[in-house]
């Protein structure tokens, strides 16, 4: 896993382990694209080379989760040759904390 960085490139700010220990919990994130639901018929007929169409248009930013709670938004970028969310949007602090479901 590549450290996370700010918009300058530069390290984000890290807490010492003592101070808030619980900060040390890995936490999964997920980015969502988007979603379409399928009749039953549809989902069986999905092989190689099937195109699904998703709900959100090319230029809406991505959704970054943590839970099942949107806790930023941005723009899927190329880094390295891996993916990357470069956020443009964070969502307040009070419900970042709401969108750990363990938090909330």
């Amino acid at each position: 896993m590549t450290p996370a960085t700010d918009s300058m490139g530069q390290p984000a700010k890290r807490y010492l382990s003592g101070e808030m220990p619980w900060l040390d919990v890995e936490l999964e994130v997920r980015l969502h694209f988007g979603g379409r639901e399928l009749l039953l018929s549809d989902a069986l007929a999905i092989a190689p080379g099937t195109t699904i169409e998703l709900d959100r248009h090319v230029t809406e930013p991505v959704d970054l989760l943590v839970g099942d709670r949107v806790v930023a938004r941005g723009e899927v970028v190329v880094l390295g040759g891996n993916f990357a969310l470069q956020i443009s949007e964070v969502v307040s602090p009070p419900t970042r904390s709401e969108s750990v479901p363990c938090l909330s």
